[in-house]
């Protein structure tokens, strides 16, 4: 008998993945596990209901992730990797030669080892690097605690439910940004904005009032149903989002990086945003837009 595994993050809508054969099921500390292969996607990883990684298709979100943010560097040396226990992130992340060390927070070693058992090529030996430190821990407890400092954070966590939901609290992005440099980026998923515009809204809102410049950007992500996935962008350096393309092709070439999605041109053009996606920003945007007009109008009226 065929077994049809449902993404049940959905309200009102479900999507099912035909299941040829399961690899691995368990009910973790934490949350419910399931790998299984098919036919279209490879090898899937969901965890309490929703789609997390296919080896179809994983490319697409781990090189948007790291190579964004450190493209737009001129030389990260410490990045920080909040969730990504499947190691897809911190793959990419070590392709670029000025990082010294990537650190990957995870906090369910379980998802860490069954991806090296079950997706290996997806970690492609990453978390045997020199440069790769692996901490088991809650990443908002080790955040908090952090002493070091990094060029750039790239939270690679799972929807804001379960045990992922406090990773997308405005008081984690503060701690964040705590141990973030002045010049450096900090980059966080931000799910569906065609399904949730909440979610987007409220990320933008948060990290809006940490930095000096706040950028959602998209890519097509295929087995995360429902259209354009977004990311979020955070940095003090304004500049950063300025590169032209040319230069970003300048120090791809330099680093000798090679990419199957991420582009120079997708890099500049992933940060235009649909109608519908710029509404949800705009409005996002409109308290603390609000808030400095009233200030400057109390000042005034002070004055």
């Amino acid at each position: 008998m065929i077994r049809w595994i449902e993404e049940t993050f959905h309200p009102h809508w479900r999507v099912s993945l035909e299941a040829g054969r399961i690899l691995h099921e368990v009910k973790t500390e934490h949350q419910h596990l399931v790998i299984f292969e098919n036919a279209t996607w490879g090898r899937v990883l969901m965890l309490d209901g929703v789609c997390q990684l296919t080896t179809s298709d994983e490319f697409v979100y781990h090189e948007m992730m790291a190579h964004v943010p450190l493209m737009a560097l001129s030389k990260p040396k410490r990045v920080l990797i909040v969730g990504g226990g499947d190691g897809g992130v911190l793959r990419e992340v070590l392709k670029h030669p000025t990082v010294e060390q990537a650190t990957l927070c995870e906090i369910d070693r379980s998802v860490i080892d069954l991806s090296l058992e079950h997706f290996s090529e997806v970690s492609a030996g990453a978390f045997d690097s020199p440069r790769a430190e692996v901490v088991i821990a809650d990443g908002l407890k080790f955040v908090a605690e952090a002493k070091d400092k990094y060029d750039a954070i790239i939270v690679d966590s799972s929807e804001p439910i379960g045990p992922s939901g406090v990773l997308h609290t405005p008081e984690f992005f503060a701690d964040c940004k705590r141990v973030l440099w002045d010049d450096g980026v900090f980059v966080t998923q931000n799910g569906l904005p065609f399904l949730f515009p909440g979610h987007l809204e409220q990320t933008t809102a948060a990290l809006a009032k940490l930095y000096k410049r706040t950028a959602p950007f998209l890519c097509a992500q295929p087995c995360y149903f429902g259209g354009p996935f977004a990311l979020n962008w955070g940095s003090d350096d304004v500049d950063l989002l300025d590169l032209s393309v040319k230069k970003l092709a300048r120090r791809q070439h330099k680093r000798g990086i090679e990419t199957r999605y991420w582009t120079p041109a997708v890099h500049a053009a992933a940060f235009a945003l649909p109608g519908y996606v710029q509404a949800a920003v705009d409005k996002a945007l409109v308290v603390p837009a609000e808030k400095k007009r009233r200030l400057k109008s109390k000042m005034a009226t002070s004055s």
